[in-house]
This record gives C-alpha cells, structure tokens and sequence, in this order.
C-alpha cells in the first residue's frame, strides 16, 4: 500500500543516501533538475533493474537510463523507486514516498549505513590521461572521412564523438563531484546514477532537455546545437547578446529546429509554441537554443511524451541526418561504443511530472577509471582541427571539476 510522510530523521541527507545505497549494492539516482534547489533520490532495493519500453504514461514512479543505441526503445534500463526522497536546497529531507513493505528489511540496511556511511572512496593514482582508440590522429580521420561522405550526398551532418580515459584522484568523492556540479552548473540537470548490475556510475550536468511532461500536461523539448567557448581570449565570460556565431553553427542548430518540427508534423500536432533560436550559456560553452511546447491536455493527446521521445531519439544534434545513415556512419568510424552517453536519462512520473534529457557531459566511472565523452556535429562547413577543439572544450566541463577533487 504507498504511503507517504515527513521525515522525521536527520541521519537521511542526499549524498549519505546514495552513497549508502552504492554501498549496500542498491540501484540509486540522485538529481536535481534545472534552475532548482530540490534535490531528489530514488533507491531500488531489488537486485534486476529491467530493460523496460518507454510506455511514459504506464510507468510507476522511477528513472530511466537509455542507451545511444535504443532505435526500438525497448532496451532502457528502468530504476523503479522502491524509496523516494525529496530535499530541500538546505538537504532537509522534506518528504518520502516508500510504495511498499515488501523490502522493509532493505529499508532498514539502508537506514542503518546511511549513519554510518563515509563519503570518500580511496584510490591509489593521481588524476592522469590514458591513451584511447580516440587520439587527435584518429579523430581527426574520422571527421575527414565524414566530410568525404557530405560531400558525396550519402549524409547531410553526422555527429563524431570520442572518449577521454582518467585514472580517479587518490581521496575520491563522486558525491562531492554532484555537489560540485550542482553549484557550478544552475541550469543543468545535474545526476548521479548507480548501475549495479553492470558495475558503473554516471555522472553529468547536461543542458539539453529530450522530453518533458510537467504535471499541467505542457510538453517540451528543445533544439540545443552549435558550440563555442563562453570566454573570449582573455577569459573573460562573452555577452550572450554578442556571441559571434558562423554560419555553420547556425546552419547545425536550424537542422535540429527542423527536424523537430518535422516530427510534430508526421503526428500532425500544428499547436506548438516555438521560442528562438537563442544563446545559451552552459557552464564553460555556449549553444544556440530553441524551445517547444505544447499543451497536451488542450490538443487532448496524453501520449505525446512517448509518442515524441520515439520520433526523437536519438536527435540530430546527437546522431546526425538522415538519421539510419548518420548512425550507419557512428558505428563504422567512432571505434568505441558509447553505451548510455548522448543516450536519455531523467525522473519518470515522479511527482507527476517526467523530465527526460539527453546524457550529454557526462562521465562513466567504472573500476578505478573515469571516461569522459565529447562530441560535435560534422557538416559540410566544418574544420577538423576546430571539430577536436570542440571535442576538447565539452570534456573539461567534467574534467575540469574532476581536478578539484
């Protein structure tokens, strides 16, 4: 039977809770969503955290984790929250929501570690590079061999990315890295995600929403493509008003924008509000931004959120166009598997709202290691030594938070 209550404990804060579910082998996330101070965590206390087809409106109360991968939408993985806690900006835990007693005994396991539980996590290497398949050589060819391929009309953009390999400081704290990101990125929907099954944590501050449904029935995405550095020269931060974007940026943004709206057309929904392009500032870079909504109860289609997030996984701004050839290009010329990153990862119907981004800055932390991704869209106008500068800029939007640990 749910339930719901205050929390009376003090014990309970939000990094002890995940790190408390880490260590008893519990699947956990813990977020904070863009422009807010809650912060909210989710435990699973059951030991299979199924491959689940994104049926938005269907889904209990939980947070979904899908691969780059995932054409058929079938193979996200999907947290069911055994154990819910909302807290406020301060870590107060403000209100808890436990649907049932069948892992009371887990519960309780939790509880006790949460009192007990440290924050550090000890590792014997400093923070170094290791070398990957990724190099600048190997890149840099593979932009090159798209360039080749625009030009012969097989694909209109692909988007290229690449891996950075860290080995973790010697006090290593993933939790004070959430926190961290959290203050540094205000806008970004800031996650930690615990996969025990496969032995891997995520960690990101993304700008780029994929779906949204808010508990008024509005839905929304956005268009986020074009990257440039939010410091000039001297480093001093550039007027969003005044960010001089090429052509080949604003063409890459636009066809982001259009695919978009191509999607609203197949499922003939004419009544949406459109709002940009526009800068937006993300941590250390810049994109061009535009936003869509749409109210779903006024155009009576509740589905929209599934329908829309089938239509747009993966974007352009993160696969390319056409979408079969772009990826057809991905998978012969990346050389890794992305596994969850430019995937989508978010809340699903907590508080009745669902919140749904694309996993873009982000890091994978697995055995002692931290691998960081980077990507960029490739077009005809593109440079490929500017394409690897772009690939360098959006890794240290983590790599850099990793080096103040």
């Amino acid at each position: 039977m749910d339930s719901e209550s205050q929390i009376k404990s003090q014990t309970v804060l939000p990094l002890h809770g995940w790190q408390s579910a880490y260590e008893l082998g519990y699947a956990a996330a813990l977020w904070r969503l863009p422009l807010q101070k809650d912060k909210h965590l989710i435990i699973n206390f059951g030991t299979d955290i199924p491959k689940t087809k994104m049926m938005l409106e269907d889904l209990p109360p939980g947070f979904a984790v899908s691969p780059f991968l995932n054409l058929e939408g079938e193979d996200a993985l999907f947290i069911k929250a055994d154990l819910h806690i909302r807290f406020d900006e301060t870590g107060e835990p403000v209100s808890e929501t436990y649907p049932s007693t069948e892992s009371s005994s887990a519960k309780e396991a939790w509880e006790n570690e949460c009192r007990n539980v440290s924050l550090v996590t000890q590792n014997e290497r400093n923070v170094s590079e290791f070398p990957t398949n990724s190099s600048e050589e190997f890149h840099l060819q593979s932009v090159k061999e798209a360039l080749k391929a625009i030009e012969a009309g097989e694909i209109q953009k692909v988007v290229l990315s690449r891996t950075k390999h860290v080995a973790l400081p010697d006090s290593f704290s993933v939790t004070g890295i959430f926190e961290r990101l959290c203050n540094k990125y205000p806008n970004a929907f800031v996650s930690l995600v615990y996969l025990p099954h496969l032995n891997q944590i995520w960690l990101g501050a993304t700008p780029e929403t994929l779906v949204s449904v808010d508990r008024q029935g509005i839905f929304r995405t956005v268009a986020l493509a074009g990257t440039q550095s939010a410091f000039d020269e001297s480093g001093q931060m550039i007027p969003p008003k005044q960010a001089p974007w090429t052509q080949k940026e604003i063409e890459e943004q636009a066809l982001v924008s259009r695919y978009i709206i191509s999607c609203f057309k197949k499922i003939r929904v004419r009544e949406y509000l459109e709002e940009g392009p526009k800068t937006a500032v993300a941590g250390n870079l810049m994109h061009l931004r535009s936003d869509y909504a749409v109210d779903t109860k006024a155009i009576n289609f509740p589905e929209l959120g599934t329908v829309m997030l089938g239509l747009l996984h993966p974007t352009s701004a993160v696969c390319g166009m056409p979408k079969l050839p772009a990826l057809e290009f991905i998978q012969a010329h990346e050389g890794y598997d992305r596994e969850f990153y430019s995937g989508y990862l978010g809340p699903v119907n907590i508080d009745n709202e669902t919140h749904l981004f694309v996993n873009l800055r982000c890091m994978k932390i697995s055995n002692g290691m931290a691998t960081l991704y980077g990507g960029g869209g490739i077009t005809e106008d593109s440079v490929p030594e500017k394409e690897w500068q772009e690939t360098e800029l959006k890794c240290r939007t983590l790599l850099t938070v990793l080096e103040e640990s």
